[in-house]
């Protein structure tokens, strides 16, 4: 509880020395309390200073820590010892122990033959090192038994006569297992392993590949010099020819393969191959480039599977591009569009149905799009977006002029393509002469194939501001004549979602309607009638979302879609679907419901202002107000909002992108908004799927989505809402929320949330120190906001349980503890209540603290008479567990404390008998 007294009764005598401390802790430890004798010890030191006798406490800290099963901290202490006196038999026999714990058993025989030099008659040495021994001689048999069972396997997998599917199933998953290990994976690479899985490879049947790739993935993990031998041994077309399969799952394990090789290639450790030493080259530029170039002509490669194409895109979207902008050398983004940028919008242009195009899936457009935008994102200068530009016109301009129709709609695909992603390149190309005027005339085509590419080129032309006024005038009423009198449904779709993007140019300003008084509410019945009817095909019905994310700006269309249960599950489920292109339409349509999009906070002056020039001034739907968005976020909540924004997240397709992660953020702190909702959202996987969207994506994203943890964090608890390790991974993302470029709520919040995690556990507290929280949690106390100052020194009172924390109140040239005492006698109860917290638990886990009080100021003694006096009672037992404390730590204080009216007050206090 923030800001409460933990005063322990002491254990040991005033003003003790290390020895007797030492003395305490033997007996202790004799009696099987070996915590308290670790505590014991560990004072001791504290209170040491000399060779010999710290070298006996660390030694026997060892002890504890043997005993308490902290290996690591067992050896640690055992060296110290050691260190000190190279003889000392104890500690090296302590050391053995923890070595032999932590399976660095050469070590401890090393230590154990040093023991045995020393004592060559103790038996007990003797006993150990015949037991350790045969533990060695068992683990030998081990790994020599591994090399006969790496062996077998093999010939299991590689024989054509055996016909027991089982046993090869067992084979193969022993293998994959088996090459997770490091020691493993080296023994099998050893054993001539790239050779036979080769041949697995070769056989051209698909469990046998799946086993060969998945064990390679193991080879090749963290690796760099085994990958660059498997790679010489493969070779790239191999690879990327697998890839290409029709077999979908063998596409997707060579993916993963390619993934692991990349990743080694780039980050991987640096390690020896023995028996490999011409493997070992440091420069892996010139692998990367065979990879990436080979997976650049798979893209355009008639023969490879659209499973293939897709797991190629999605791979160079994942190694090429910088993670981030801090990178300086983005050379490899230059190569690859240099070498590759016509062979993605290759797949980018496809037109489905055309004879002779490529084979691609439904998100291998938007794949591409994600993967066009990314390299452009990547450049650094104008003359590399300007290359960019080029390459791009150049190819749209080769399919458009001279190829006649069917180039056209090439061209156009090209457009929309590059719309969806880079939209700069998008609309440069879009300025082309005669692309807009075919765009417009193939609206009217009669062939659906055509008409489909134009429509949907106009819908994403609509999308941006600078054409728009130019769709409105010449678009508007084509495509009210295609969504009025086109008998295929795929186009009338397609045609609606152009209008509602037209129709929704004025966003949430009420006073801005495109259209006639209830057009709106008839566009979007009928995008949800289109949503709910299941036999239409997901590919249109995803059209019907994109015309709602735009539809609903309007907050009677919000009104009328959260009533319409069947339409929002209708949407969620196509959420959780394969199609992942649907996720930004969502995503749009929940954060319009939700109104969690930015809101301007109008200057009242400005206003007037306004008025007076008969300027245009944004209203607001009368719909859009507080408690008609929080029955909409209860709607939501029923209907099974959550799961499905968590699906969303788990979803590891690239359409996910930083700027669809934000909006899931936005839903996410809309629905957390009220304390009572915050159980229901984490029962449903919102606790969980936060945590990811708090540490990836755009700098408001992180912000809003670890906002949101920070909400449940302060009403929920923590070990409930984040189980087991997760509750670890939710402290970066609250501590950024101390960052100053953050507002006064989001500190407030992150504040109250440490603190909340701070109060559970020393290992948490660790936590919150490693990711330097402490100097900021202290720079907002002294902040002029009183929230904001009480929420920090109600943080400080629960970190000052770390002995770190404790260890600064005692910095010479350091205010804290006058700061901390000074509030201790302020007006304000709630702080007050905080500071005299945190003094109470100084003073009992840190006596030193107690002797400097009296130094830090004057008032120190008015401070905690006030305390004692107060009509408060928690106020009063936090005074009388300082003085306690400081009583107890040190004669002269004492005196002090006595020597004033201290003892009066205590008298009266100690006699009533109603404050227990």
């Amino acid at each position: 509880c923030p800001g409460s007294p933990r005063p322990a009764p002491s254990r040991f005598p005033l003003q003790v020395t290390a020895a007797q401390l030492r003395e305490r802790g033997n007996a202790l430890f004799q009696a099987g309390e070996h915590d308290a004798a670790l505590a014991a010890y560990t004072r001791a030191l504290d209170l040491c200073d000399t060779g010999p006798e710290r070298a006996v406490l660390h030694r026997n800290r060892a002890a504890c820590y043997l005993r308490l099963e902290d290996y690591v901290k067992a050896e640690a202490d055992a060296t110290k010892a050691i260190e000190a006196d190279g003889r000392d038999v104890k500690a090296l026999f302590r050391r053995s122990q923890a070595l032999q714990k932590l399976g660095r058993l050469d070590q401890a025989v090393s230590d154990l033959q040093r023991c045995i030099s020393l004592e060559p008659k103790n038996k007990a040495f003797q006993e150990a090192l015949r037991t350790l021994g045969s533990a060695m001689h068992e683990r030998m048999k081990t790994m020599s038994c591994t090399d006969s069972k790496v062996e077998q396997m093999f010939q299991i997998l590689l024989d054509p006569e055996e016909k027991d599917e089982e046993k090869k199933q067992k084979a193969a998953q022993n293998l994959i297992v088996l090459a997770r290990e490091e020691a493993g994976a080296e023994k099998i690479f050893q054993s001539d392993g790239v050779r036979l899985l080769t041949e697995l490879l070769d056989t051209a049947k698909a469990d046998l590949m799946l086993a060969a790739l998945r064990t390679l993935v193991g080879l090749c993990s963290g690796h760099r010099s085994r990958t660059m031998a498997i790679l010489a041994e493969l070779g790239a077309p191999r690879l990327s020819a697998v890839m290409g399969v029709e077999h979908e799952q063998v596409s997707l394990a060579a993916c993963n393969l390619l993934h692991a090789m990349f990743d080694s290639l780039k980050e991987g450790l640096q390690k020896d191959v023995r028996g490999k030493e011409d493997a070992v080259v440091l420069d892996s530029s010139k692998d990367l480039k065979l990879l990436i170039k080979h997976l650049l002509e798979l893209l355009a490669l008639e023969g490879a599977s659209a499973h293939g194409r897709d797991n190629a895109l999605n791979l160079l979207i994942k190694v090429v591009p910088r993670k981030s902008p801090k990178e300086r050398n983005n050379s490899m983004s230059l190569w690859v569009i240099d070498q590759g940028l016509k062979k993605i919008l290759e797949v980018g242009s496809t037109v489905c149905g055309t004879p002779g195009c490529l084979p691609v899936t439904e998100n291998s457009r938007m794949s591409a799009s994600v993967l066009l935008s990314k390299l452009y994102d990547d450049l650094k200068c104008d003359a590399e977006r300007e290359n960019f530009h080029h390459l791009c016109e150049e190819y749209v301009r080769s399919w458009f002029e001279g190829h006649e129709l069917a180039g056209k709609l090439r061209a156009i695909q090209t457009v929309s393509c590059l719309l969806q992603g880079p939209s700069d390149a998008g609309n440069r190309v879009l300025e082309l002469e005669g692309i807009m005027n075919s765009v417009l005339s193939l609206c009217a085509s009669v062939h659906e194939a055509h008409q489909l590419v134009a429509v949907e080129a106009l819908i994403h032309a609509a999308d941006k501001a600078k054409r728009a006024s130019f769709i409105t005038a010449n678009g508007v009423s084509l495509l009210k004549e295609i969504y009025k009198h086109s008998e295929r449904d795929s186009i009338r779709i397609r045609a609606l979602v152009g209008l509602c993007k037209l129709g929704s140019a004025g966003g949430t300003d009420f006073s801005m309607k495109q259209f006639a008084e209830g057009s709106t509410m008839k566009l979007a019945k009928q995008c949800r009638k289109w949503l709910c009817n299941e036999m239409i095909d997901a590919g249109t019905r995803r059209w019907a979302v994109e015309g709602l994310a735009y539809l609903t700006f309007d907050a009677d269309v919000k009104e009328e879609f959260v009533e319409d249960k069947a339409a929002m599950q209708a949407m969620f489920h196509l959420a959780k679907s394969e199609d992942r292109s649907v996720l930004y339409a969502v995503a749009s349509t929940l954060v319009n419901c939700t109104n969690s999009y930015n809101h301007e906070e109008l200057d009242p002056q400005m206003l007037e202002l306004a008025k007076y020039a008969k300027q245009h001034i944004p209203e607001q739907h009368p719909k859009d107000k507080p408690d008609f968005v929080k029955r909409r976020v209860r709607k939501l909540l029923t209907a099974g909002v959550v799961s499905a924004l968590a699906c969303m997240v788990k979803s590891e397709n690239l359409a996910l992108s930083n700027s669809c992660r934000e909006l899931i953020s936005r839903v996410f702190l809309a629905l957390v908004e009220e304390a009572e909702d915050r159980g229901s959202v984490v029962a449903q996987g919102g606790g969980k799927a936060l945590i990811p969207l708090s540490l990836e994506g755009t700098e408001v994203g992180q912000t809003k989505a670890a906002q949101a943890l920070a909400k449940i964090t302060i009403t929920s608890n923590p070990e409930m809402a984040f189980p087991g390790e997760r509750i670890y991974e939710v402290v970066r993302p609250l501590v950024s929320l101390l960052h100053l470029q953050r507002t006064g709520l989001e500190n407030f919040e992150g504040l109250m949330a440490l603190t909340n995690l701070a109060g559970i556990s020393e290992r948490l507290r660790q936590k919150i120190l490693k990711e330097k929280a402490v100097p900021m949690i202290e720079g907002y106390m002294f902040e002029e906001h009183e929230l904001i100052r009480l929420a920090a020194t109600e943080c400080m009172c629960n970190m000052a349980m770390s002995k770190e924390v404790q260890e600064l109140f005692l910095d010479e040239g350091s205010d804290r503890l006058k700061l901390m005492v000074l509030y201790s006698g302020e007006e304000d109860e709630r702080l007050r209540r905080a500071a005299s917290g945190t003094l109470a638990m100084l003073t009992a886990l840190h006596p030193p603290i107690c002797k400097r009080i009296p130094q830090v100021t004057v008032h120190w003694l008015e401070i905690l008479q006030a305390l004692l006096l107060s009509p408060s009672v928690e106020l009063q037992h936090r005074g009388a567990v300082v003085v306690m404390n400081m009583m107890a730590a040190e004669r002269e204080v004492a005196e002090q404390l006595i020597a004033s009216t201290m003892l009066e007050i205590l008298s009266v206090l100690a006699k009533d008998t109603d404050k227990p």
